[in-house]
């Protein structure tokens, strides 16, 4: 008898499954080739510092980026190992079959190689999943997860379940069996991810981890209550709302039609920039028309924020770039 995952298909994973294919929908459409590409980049780069950030790397943004350019970075070395190691894993992305069971030991080998003696292969003794001192979740045995694994595999094939539904089904299945020695979070929404492309290729760049990592008391928690319930639609939900306000936040929509101004001030700025440094940096010796006509624009529309909100005036008050600033630019940065 084939195995089958013990899941129920509620009415909130129908409407969020509808929700997602009509947001994708519009997306596959606004996308260009260019776009994509510069996109590309830097949601790579933060759906590693997601993930890695889940299970306790301290990395920012911006050392992975130094890293992903060759630089050296100073922090601890095995940190700096999980992010050579999740670029390279990334790199071979299009290159794996999600229902291909050496794929993702491949993919284990390289995300976990110098950290564990057992890259690449399934672990041999027994793991308990801990939330501070206290076991949440213990595995099956150890000589159990072959089969367990095979059966998995043998199920993702059949299934006629949507993708969305069977990579979040999957990704729960994967925790519970918990194959590895070590790096099961991160395989698991590796995994996901990897379902999700083979069904549009737009999820191989858009950062769901991200979002995991802002919710990460939410993902243990769905992952613990499907285990009570022995049935995974309260992690199917909670995925789906991850990967719904990912694709929302991914949408051209957060890209507003900016002035020419705006634009130039936010391809100046650098980290925290005071407003005397933002307006050398553009060459404008107006302080009034430098305030009207770029630094409120870009605050009223959200693409930059003040390091001291709760007082405008401050002489130390800097300004940064936002997350839709950020974005705003990796969109039209080039153009």
């Amino acid at each position: 008898m084939k195995y089958q995952p013990p899941y129920t298909i509620t009415l909130e994973i129908l409407n969020r499954v509808a929700a997602i294919s009509e947001a994708i929908g519009r997306l596959t459409v606004l996308t260009d080739q260019a776009r994509a590409l510069r996109l590309r980049r830097i949601n790579r780069i933060r759906t590693i510092r997601g993930s890695l950030a889940i299970e306790g790397n301290t990395l920012s943004e911006a050392q992975i980026t130094a890293i992903l350019e060759g630089k050296r970075v100073i922090a601890p070395p095995r940190e700096v190992q999980e992010v050579k190691n999740a670029l390279a894993a990334y790199d071979r992305f299009d290159t794996w079959k999600p229902g291909v069971e050496k794929d993702l030991l491949e993919a284990h080998r390289i995300l976990m190689s110098g950290l564990i003696d057992e890259a690449g292969l399934y672990r041999h003794g027994g793991v308990g999943v801990m939330a501070g001192q206290q076991v949440i979740h213990m595995a099956p045995p150890a000589d159990r997860v072959p089969q367990l694994m095979g059966d998995l595999f043998g199920w993702l094939a059949a299934t006629d379940a949507h993708p969305l539904i069977a990579s979040s089904v999957f990704h729960y299945e994967f925790e519970f069996i918990h194959p590895f020695a070590d790096g099961n979070g991160r395989m698991g929404r590796l995994w996901q991810s990897l379902i999700l492309a083979r069904w549009n290729p737009l999820f191989a760049d858009i950062p769901v981890e991200s979002l995991i990592f802002e919710h990460q008391a939410e993902y243990y928690q769905a992952i613990q209550e499907s285990t009570q319930k022995t049935d995974s639609a309260p992690f199917i939900a909670f995925m789906l709302r991850m990967i719904l306000d990912t694709v929302t936040i991914s949408a051209p929509q957060v890209s507003p039609q900016v002035a020419p101004q705006v634009g130039e001030l936010l391809a100046e700025i650098r980290g925290e920039m005071g407003r005397e440094a933002l307006q050398s940096a553009l060459g404008l010796s107006d302080r009034k028309s430098f305030r009207e006509r770029y630094l409120k624009p870009a605050l009223a529309d959200g693409l930059i924020e003040m390091t001291i909100p709760d007082k405008p005036n401050s002489r130390l008050q800097k300004y940064r770039l936002t997350d839709k600033g950020r974005q705003w630019l990796a969109q039209h940065g080039n153009e």
